[in-house]
């Protein structure tokens, strides 16, 4: 069949609010599931950064013979550290890019020797604050395993 020269293929006013509505109602689903889960991507965000920096400190000691100190802490990862333990070792490419923070802006905790093991290595969580329940919950190395 062919088409006169004044008729245009196209949309139909009806069939793009068809499209709009349905558009709409998938927002209206979606969107609460996605954006309640803020909070639970930056733990998770958290708890993989952590995994980092542990395996930046796993490199440093083998290359060094000794976890960073208190002191010395988390920038000794970045750049080469003075002090004790000596870096004899200290990989001149660093460990990591830069200091490491967690996803609500505050520095990774890092006390050598630990507790529980040759360091801490914790996030205070999105009160910043040591302690908390919930999101509010601290969140360690020792957590992770």
């Amino acid at each position: 069949m062919k088409k006169s020269k004044g008729m245009q293929s196209g949309f139909t006013l009806i069939e793009i609010m068809v499209v709009m509505v349905i558009l709409g109602l998938l927002v209206a689903v979606v969107a609460p599931n996605i954006l309640g889960r803020g909070e639970e991507a930056r733990v998770g965000v958290a708890k993989t950064q952590i995994r980092n920096v542990s395996n930046a400190l796993d490199l440093y000691k083998l290359d060094n013979f000794n976890y960073p100190s208190t002191e010395q802490g988390l920038e000794a990862l970045v750049t080469e550290p003075s002090g004790s333990p000596e870096a004899k070792n200290w990989n001149k490419d660093g460990y990591l890019p830069n200091a490491p923070v967690d996803p609500w802006g505050n520095e990774y905790q890092y006390i050598s020797p630990g507790s529980e093991g040759p360091y801490d290595l914790y996030s205070f969580g999105r009160d910043g604050k040591e302690g908390g329940a919930d999101d509010g919950a601290d969140i360690s190395v020792h957590d992770l395993n």
